[in-house]
């Protein structure tokens, strides 16, 4: 199993054609494989994989667990026996790069089973997702409004279904320390809508994410893409005669063009897992950085009742780009 889809051999050039080496040279040739393995791992899961089919030389080398050590994480010897029903423990590794590979298909179960823990397979980065037990959600514990219970396609073994409340209010925590240095995080709201879902439709919330205790960055988000969209960008059609031009006009007034933060709101997007997520915010972990970062959705506008969504937890991964 490859980190991505490995190229063609076609249009590599010399360097992957007889003795020669690059353009004609033979040093890299004369290189020792312990030398070639320490360089490919300065790049990255990702190019390590790209190099291995450029040329023979590279093909060991990149197998190698000198290369896939440097991948792992600094302290995945910590987070493992952390893990619950003792994974992987009780699965035989061959190579360090089937631990990797092993990490990032197969979430890690930690601390109880409260969070889940893998990693990026492109970059090596950490990557965790929250539990919704291990969440403050107001007014979960309350029958009336949440409910908890299991659901298969889950990876936890609890999830909390809102009933009916007007003040949502949900949020989660993680300490710097735990994540990769030097990366631009996000952090996602994974959940799914019941058949029977209100009060989400024409109606924003607000995800924020930041230090615990410190003012944190805001952005609008909707948790029913579909209808927020209709509402935000209402196609106006072509009326004639003096009554439908004024109807356009009162429309328009109605429903003003969306605000630069409105432009700029998150809508939720479907997930290879089949659940869905949405994004609440990101935020940039410098190296040797410990302070507790939170992240959270809010929507209490009075008077507006919702139910009929499932959380199944908060995901904290690096973001692209």
């Amino acid at each position: 199993m490859a980190v991505e889809d490995e190229p063609s051999s076609a249009g590599t050039g010399d360097i992957s054609g007889g003795a020669d080496g690059v353009n004609g040279g033979g040093d890299i040739y004369a290189l020792p494989e312990g030398c070639i393995a320490n360089v490919l791992s300065l790049t990255s899961p990702r190019d390590a994989c790209r190099l291995s089919v450029v040329a023979t030389i590279f093909r060991s080398a990149a197998e190698s667990d000198a290369v896939w050590n440097r991948f792992l994480p600094t302290d995945y010897c910590d987070i493992i026996p952390r893990s619950i029903n003792g994974e992987p423990g009780s699965i035989s590794f061959k190579s360090k790069k089937e631990l990797f590979l092993y990490l990032c298909d197969h979430p890690l179960f930690i601390d109880g089973g409260s969070k889940s823990f893998s990693l990026e397979k492109g970059s090596g980065k950490k990557c965790y997702m929250l539990a919704a037990r291990s969440l403050a959600i107001v007014w979960a514990d309350t029958p009336r409004y949440w409910r908890w219970m299991s659901l298969p396609e889950s990876r936890f073994s609890e999830v909390a279904e809102l009933l009916d409340v007007c003040w949502l209010d949900i949020s989660g925590k993680i300490n710097t320390s735990m994540l990769s240095p030097d990366t631009n995080y996000a952090a996602y709201l994974v959940f799914t809508t019941k058949s029977r879902t209100y009060g989400f439709d024409h109606q924003s919330a607000e995800g924020a994410v930041g230090i615990s205790g410190h003012e944190k960055n805001t952005q609008i988000v909707f948790l029913d893409p579909e209808a927020a969209r209709r509402h935000m960008y209402q196609i106006v059609p072509r009326r004639t005669g003096f009554f439908n031009q004024m109807a356009d006009i009162l429309r328009r007034e109605v429903n003003p063009p969306p605000s630069e933060s409105e432009a700029q709101a998150r809508y939720p997007q479907q997930r290879s897992d089949g659940w869905i997520e949405v994004e609440l915010g990101e935020f940039f972990v410098k190296r040797g950085q410990d302070v507790e970062l939170e992240m959270s959705l809010m929507e209490v506008k009075e008077g507006n009742w919702k139910s009929g969504l499932v959380v199944e937890g908060i995901e904290i991964r690096p973001k692209e780009g």
